[in-house]
């Protein structure tokens, strides 16, 4: 058996938080119980936990090298464990546990997601003569029994298992695409990709958390079929992200409108690197008392992508609105719905001191989090203030109504920022600023000079020649691009074998000419990376194939 995530990461909390991971020296049943019960329990709703057996620890952390146990000491450790499932937990409830070998020492790896029978007591004492139960939750990095008001609380937790935790009737474990499911575990580096084709696709989910129910007829899970199926509004209706730009404000009447689907991850990065090529710039302060110029951006990309991903993760998927980014001259907003827990306070989150007592999805959270787009636990508010003050913008604002029924994020436009726009809006842009228009187009990341004289003529000669004899190579790719590519792929589809010859010639003049753009691209080096035509791409796909 194998995790979903790197045992590296594991270990060095990369992927979650110290607070979902015990480490043990040796195995001690009792303590091993009550903490998976607190695990099942998972009161705060943030995914469950994980338990290493075989590694000593200090303050929480692991000491290695490892400890280790014997292969028979793992054998037995993992029939106890079955037992103890079946008799010593209520409702029942069983743990995966994976061996690993780390550094010559075998090691044990429970994996206690959040159970979807909640609330779990477990036996107070192993002894045959006592049958006395309790309910178990985790407070901080300890296992305690729950009492008093907790008690009562976790109680009311027993019809509440978050939405993303379901099984899906209404959908079928074929639903779930495998393609997308090894993507993801390549880029998460779990060692589950090296087993993949050797297992049904109902096994995998399984051990990924994403199927359910019994082996005779599986379901998958809603938070497999949110980041593992190609068209997840069909399940969920709604889930997307609108992208709206109102050049004259919101009361105008012009707009501009991009809609972005698909799964969870890749819809958050194909809206965010539309919007940053799109919609965010760079303005150069001068100063007469000194050489050196400030550099500042209309909006900060970091705090951008914190509340998209925020949105995204806290939204109600049966709620029947998208996310909406709404951008004006004057300030870039976000609106969700429903809006945050009822104890979340508008004061202490303008001061990012707020923390939620509940999260409405602790599945995506936990997904979000193993692929670097989230830290969670209530991290997201602070990242946006501490972006919007290093770029010396004006402080973000949080709305939400008395019913908790939205929740907005507004980013307000650097002061400097929205004085250099209105300079250019005061003359003819066309007439005064086409070399500016030029630059401006190819400008997508801070490129050297060369690099940007490249840039600027290249869109020179597609505007000002015929695209079909000036770059017959750029034409050549476009015809062969076909659906989402890799770059070997696509060089393939080229019929060449020279990989710089290529991505000069071919594959960098047609992203810079906006024909051709990337899956992700805020990960031009993933290894999941792929390329697709854009809008532009293939209207000269169909110009060319017209002349043809």
């Amino acid at each position: 058996m194998s995790l979903p995530i790197a045992i590296t990461d594991l270990l060095h909390g990369h992927a979650v938080e110290w607070e979902r991971l015990e480490f043990k020296k040796s195995w001690n049943p009792l303590d091993v119980l009550h903490t998976l019960c607190a695990f099942a329990n998972d009161f705060h709703n943030l995914g469950g936990g994980y338990i290493v057996i075989g590694i000593e620890e200090d303050n929480g952390r692991p000491v290695l090298p490892p400890v280790g146990i014997t292969q028979q000491e793992a054998d037995r450790i993992q029939k106890d464990l079955l037992n103890l499932g079946n008799s010593a937990i209520r409702p029942q409830y069983h743990p995966i546990a994976t061996p690993y070998e780390i550094d010559g020492k075998l090691v044990l790896v429970l994996w206690a997601p959040g159970g979807r029978t909640r609330p779990y007591r477990a036996r107070t004492s192993l002894a045959k003569d006592n049958s006395e139960r309790a309910w178990f939750i985790r407070k901080h990095s300890n296992t305690v029994k729950a009492r008093g008001a907790d008690e009562a609380e976790l109680m009311g937790l027993a019809a509440s298992v978050p939405l993303d935790d379901r099984e899906n009737i209404f959908a079928k474990v074929d639903d779930l695409s495998r393609d997308l499911i090894v993507d993801y575990l390549r880029e998460v580096e779990s060692d589950l990709a090296k087993e993949e084709m050797k297992l049904p696709l109902a096994e995998l989910g399984r051990r990924m958390g994403i199927v359910g129910g019994p082996r005779e007829a599986p379901n998958p899970i809603n938070i497999g079929l949110l980041f593992f199926h190609a068209e997840p509004w069909r399940f969920f209706p709604a889930t997307q992200i609108d992208v709206v730009w109102f050049p004259e404000g919101r009361s105008g009447d012009q707009f501009t409108e991009k809609e972005f689907r698909g799964p969870l991850h890749k819809m958050i990065r194909d809206a965010l690197g539309y919007i940053k090529a799109t919609f965010l710039s760079t303005t150069v302060i001068k100063h007469a008392d000194r050489a050196e110029a400030d550099r500042v951006v209309n909006y900060p990309l970091e705090a951008i992508e914190e509340a998209l991903v925020n949105a995204v993760y806290h939204r109600g998927y049966d709620v029947r609105e998208p996310i909406e980014v709404s951008i004006t001259r004057d300030e870039l907003m976000i609106v969700s719905y429903p809006g945050p827990d009822r104890s979340v306070k508008e004061d202490e989150l303008a001061a990012g001191r707020a923390v939620s007592r509940r999260y409405r999805n602790r599945r995506i959270g936990e997904f979000l989090k193993e692929l670097d787009l989230t830290e969670g636990r209530g991290t997201g508010v602070p990242k946006i203030l501490r972006a919007m003050s290093k770029n010396g913008s004006p402080p973000p604002k949080f709305r939400f109504d008395e019913d908790h029924s939205f929740f907005a994020t507004i980013l307000p436009v650097h002061p400097s920022a929205q004085a250099a726009a209105a300079d250019l809006r005061g003359h003819d842009t066309a007439q005064v600023t086409e070399q500016v228009g030029t630059l401006v187009d190819r400008l997508d990341s801070e490129l050297t000079r060369n690099e940007l004289q490249e840039a600027a003529q290249v869109a020179a000669d597609l505007r000002g020649h015929d695209t079909a004899q000036v770059t017959e190579q750029v034409g050549t790719l476009v015809d062969r691009l076909d659906g989402e590519l890799t770059r070997s792929e696509l060089q393939d589809a080229v019929g060449l074998a020279h990989r710089e010859h290529f991505r000069r010639t071919y594959l960098l003049p047609a992203l810079k000419a906006g024909f051709v753009e990337m899956t992700q691209p805020d990960k031009p080096n993933s290894r999941s990376q792929r390329y697709r035509l854009t809008t532009t791409g293939r209207e000269l796909r169909a110009r060319r194939r017209t002349r043809a």
